[in-house]
């Protein structure tokens, strides 16, 4: 029975407000309450109403986080405050130095700081009226920014309504990028032959920037809201005040600011992350040192570009210095070649490095990379090793000018470059190396997740010419096995009911698994589960796919592109015959056991690896998060856990040992 009008501005309004509240515990608390089959019900039924009532359509909807069409450029706006930046500290004695200054501009008068985590991203400022978020916009020079509304909509934790209504509100936040999510990115423009970015504040800046904000969306940007620019409706004394205030609004904030009576506690605390940075899934850059009292804020007042009540503690640079031994050139599955220093190992961030990312032919070039120099070196967003410079006065004479190969170093093929692009790639699509590497894809935890079978092993089969294509995996007879290095008879019954159990995965594991260009794994599970199965996905018209939220026109291209060339086809056909799976089940509508509970693993389990673990418990329902806090319902504890066991039992989270997790999901578990 279709809804009258006001009917349907009533239920709208209620799903609005419902799905915006299941973003925050899902994005902000890592708490959910329903599982993704439920959300994306209420999400379709809103769709439908503003379909059949484009009137209703607002600003604030969640329809509308993934903006429409790409703009032309960006629009201008001040800033309601002004965004002033940081002085900086670089050492324990600039601390004391801005205590004293402090405390000399408030003699007598007892002074608390804030220490908050300096998140290595992009500055932004929110702006919100009625408790609606209405526009948003960059630092620019502090006093006037750019629009950039469309894209801060696709950031799924920042709240497009607040939990109550404020009358105005401007709040400033930094948006962000995971370690992982950057590591992909990159990894994903290498094989496409564009540039990688630098870091994960680059990536961040980059996405922001983009004028089409469906290709933001696919991005995976993060926001932490750090602090207040203007604000009505609300007593706020103190900045801790602040941030909690911020956290009942809904807003994403930083657990780990601190408050001290005393610049001791503030310096201990930031000698305590210098280190345990390296332990975070985003990067970090420093401390930020901030007067606790709001009225001594406004006393200490503030220079032209710097409060003086405020210092950035900066982490000192993680560098180090090591000898270039080698070159080499890693053919990738879209036949890119990489290069990569071989390095003197080194310790750096935590790690032992011996290789570093020397990207492409131009950076070799530009910093004049030579095998036998001295390098600089560090991890860019503490990620990825990376030559900075070379040391030149420590050349001796004996230093090899790497030469780049005219042909490819695995099948002799001719290399090209593609007009505009910094890759050199190998054209010749039978090419070993591009065989290989797509195979290892093919195989990996995330893709078809084939127990055994790695890079050693498909090298062999690729020799032996047992395998030529993923197709042919699954036509492996134990006697193609039995006799390879490495492997007996147990490892080859082993390996054969892995690749016969990937059969049933799902269909987005294996259209991820197919390497398809630009389709990553978030991508091939939102196509499969809109289409359900191959054969309609390779039917899919390209203004069909970029009507899906999160799929852009450039994945809409590709998917199409590689459904049309008849090679894929046939590989796709060959799977199907060998019983590959080409389905995607529907979510089911009822509610599963572990619907709502939050999970982390620590250690090493017996039973599963880190991975399957994961999947099972959120087929289960359930969320597994990698921090340890008050909302986690279990920690899953394997051989010599870390300290997220120390941290649940301080907190009293319930610890489930390997035994005690499986008589939990036996039940539900198909032996």
């Amino acid at each position: 029975m279709e809804k009258t009008l006001e009917e349907a501005r009533k239920r709208a309004e209620e799903l609005r407000r419902e799905i915006e509240y299941h973003n925050y515990r899902y994005y902000v608390l890592d708490a959910p309450e329903i599982t993704d089959a439920q959300y994306d019900r209420l999400m379709r039924e809103l769709l439908a109403i503003e379909k059949q009532y484009p009137e209703l359509v607002v600003p604030d909807s969640p329809t509308q986080r993934v903006g429409g069409k790409p703009r032309e450029g960006f629009l201008a706006v001040a800033h309601r405050t002004p965004m002033l930046s940081l002085a900086n500290a670089f050492g324990e004695e600039e601390l004391r130095d801005f205590d004293r200054r402090v405390r000399s501009a408030l003699p007598a008068e007892k002074v608390e700081y804030v220490v908050e985590l300096k998140i290595d991203g992009v500055a932004v400022s929110l702006w919100y009226e009625n408790g609606s978020f209405i526009r948003g916009a960059t630092r620019g020079d502090g006093e006037v920014g750019e629009d950039i509304t469309p894209n801060l909509k696709t950031i799924p934790a920042l709240p497009l309504r607040l939990t109550r209504s404020v009358p105005a509100l401007e709040v400033r936040g930094e948006v962000y990028m995971p370690k992982e999510d950057f590591l992909k990115l990159n990894e994903s423009r290498e094989e496409a032959g564009e540039t990688p970015f630098a870091n994960p504040r680059n990536a961040a800046a980059g996405s922001l920037r983009q004028l089409d904000p469906a290709v933001t969306a696919a991005r995976k940007l993060r926001i932490f809201v750090y602090g207040l620019g203007y604000y009505e409706g609300e007593e706020i004394t103190e900045h801790a005040q602040s941030l909690k205030w911020l956290m009942e609004l809904g807003f994403p904030v930083n657990q780990h600011f601190r408050v001290f009576a005393g610049i001791d506690g503030v310096i201990n605390y930031c000698q305590k992350w210098q280190q345990e940075r390296f332990n975070l899934p985003y990067a970090t850059d420093g401390m930020v040192i901030k007067v606790n009292s709001l009225a001594q804020q406004e006393r200490l007042g503030a220079t032209l570009k710097s409060p003086r009540w405020a210092v950035a503690y900066k982490f000192p640079a993680e560098e180090a210095k090591t000898v270039v031994k080698d070159i080499i050139l890693r053919v990738g599955r879209t036949g890119v070649l990489t290069p990569t220093a071989i390095l003197e190992p080194v310790q750096l961030a935590g790690t032992t490095v011996t290789r570093a990312t020397l990207h492409n032919e131009d950076m070799i070039k530009e910093k004049d990379v030579r095998i036998g120099d001295t390098v600089l070196v560090h991890k860019a967003g503490d990620v990825i090793p990376e030559v900075i410079s070379v040391i030149k006065e420590a050349r001796t004479g004996a230093e090899k000018v790497f030469t780049w190969p005219r042909h490819c170093p695995e099948c002799g093929s001719a290399v090209v470059r593609p007009a505009g692009e910094a890759a050199v790639r190998c054209p010749n699509v039978a090419c070993p190396a591009r065989l290989r590497e797509g195979l290892i894809h093919f195989v990996s935890r995330s893709a078809m997740d084939i127990m055994g079978l790695g890079p050693a092993i498909l090298g062999q089969l690729l020799a032996r010419g047992l395998v030529r294509d993923p197709a042919d995996l699954y036509k492996l007879r134990y006697e193609d096995l039995v006799d390879l290095e490495r492997m007996g008879p147990k490892s080859a019954q082993n390996l054969l009911a892995a690749i016969a159990k990937s059969k049933d995965n799902p269909l987005h594991r294996l259209l991820f698994a197919l390497g398809i260009r630009h389709v990553g794994e978030r991508a091939a599970k939102i196509l499969a589960q809109r289409f359900g199965s191959m054969e309609r996905l390779s039917r899919a018209r390209p203004e069909e796919l970029v009507e899906i939220p999160e799929i852009g026109p450039k994945i809409a291209e590709s998917v199409v592109a590689f459904f049309a060339e008849e090679k894929n086809r046939e590989l796709i056909k060959k799977l199907a015959e060998a019983g590959v799976n080409m389905r995607e089940e529907k979510p089911a509508g009822e509610e599963k056991p572990f619907a709502g509970k939050l999970f982390v693993l620590t250690g090493a389990l017996r039973r599963y690896t880190r991975q399957q673990a994961e999947e099972l418990i959120e087929s289960l329902g359930g969320r597994v998060t990698s921090s340890v806090s008050k909302k986690t319902d279990y920690v899953v504890v394997g051989e010599d856990p870390g300290s997220k066991y120390e941290k649940a039992l301080a907190l009293g989270v319930p610890v489930l040992r390997e035994e005690e997790f499986m008589g939990l999901v036996r039940p539900f578990v198909r032996e």
